[in-house]
């Protein structure tokens, strides 16, 4: 199947100037797209996306947005790689265990595709960095696993203008879709304020499948890449739920909150 694909793409072509010609054939799949095609994939290549957390989520999300083409991937994390790690986070391998997650990534993304400037930020995400953190960024994906972090996110990606891309995880179930953009609701218009700790527990109490985060965060990276270059029709007041057990899905229509104490007067 892949050779006829090759035969039939071989006319790609994009504008002198704008792609080197490793880039031309890197991308060429994108390129023959008659809904993407080189302007899609200029605007890949301007993008810049901040991924919160290297872990389960970040880890396709960022794989396949640096395959994608993405411009720029920032990556904020303060972990180092555990040989638990391993059995979800595609991103590192068995020699990677005791270094730095965002290090690593950068290593391992820059050899996937050194046209991507890999931008790092070891450090936990915290109320007096979040914003600097974030500005500059176009759009913003959520791979969170705490609760309180989520919450953070969310009122400063509203406050920014920034797109949320979400997605969460647990056991066997996953959730995506698209926050704080315009008309659209943000993470407290459905969860005004955290539930009690002892109510909301992780992943590393409870587990979680392995292939599940991959399949989210494949998802997110869709999403990611339809909110950059203005193609498809984005997950904006959806919540699209997985469950990974027997393999369905479920869409939820997400309304946003007049009364929101974030969003609702913006």
């Amino acid at each position: 199947m892949e050779q006829t694909a090759k035969s039939d793409c071989t006319h790609a072509t994009a504008p002198e100037g704008v792609f080197s010609n490793d880039e031309s054939w890197r991308y060429r799949r994108h390129l023959t797209l008659p809904e993407f095609g080189p302007e899609a994939q200029q605007k890949l290549k301007r993008g810049r996306v901040l991924l919160i957390g290297a872990g389960g989520l970040g880890s396709p999300v960022s794989i396949y947005l640096a395959a994608a083409g993405v411009g720029t991937i920032g990556l904020v994390d303060f972990d180092t790689v555990d040989l638990s790690n391993l059995q979800r986070q595609i991103l590192y391998t068995t020699q990677d265990i005791g270094r730095p997650k965002v290090q690593a990534a950068r290593d391992h993304l820059q050899a996937l595709n050194p046209h991507v400037d890999v931008q790092v930020h070891e450090t936990n995400l915290g109320r007096k960095n979040v914003a600097a953190i974030l500005q500059g960024y176009d759009v913003v994906v959520d791979g969170t696993d705490n609760i309180p972090t989520r919450y953070l996110l969310n009122d400063a990606c509203v406050q920014l203008g920034i797109p949320n891309v979400h997605g969460s995880v647990f056991r066997f179930e996953g959730r995506v879709t698209v926050f704080g953009m315009p008309q659209g609701p943000c993470y407290r218009c459905l969860y005004p304020d955290p539930p009690p700790p002892e109510l909301t527990p992780d992943c590393t109490e409870e587990g979680v499948l392995g292939v599940l985060p991959g399949l989210i965060g494949l998802m997110q990276a869709n999403e990611t890449i339809k909110l950059l270059t203005g193609i498809g029709r984005p997950l904006v007041g959806r919540l699209l739920m997985c469950d990974a057990w027997s393999l369905t899905f479920r869409e939820l229509q997400l309304a946003r909150n007049p009364e929101c104490a974030v969003c609702g007067k913006t």
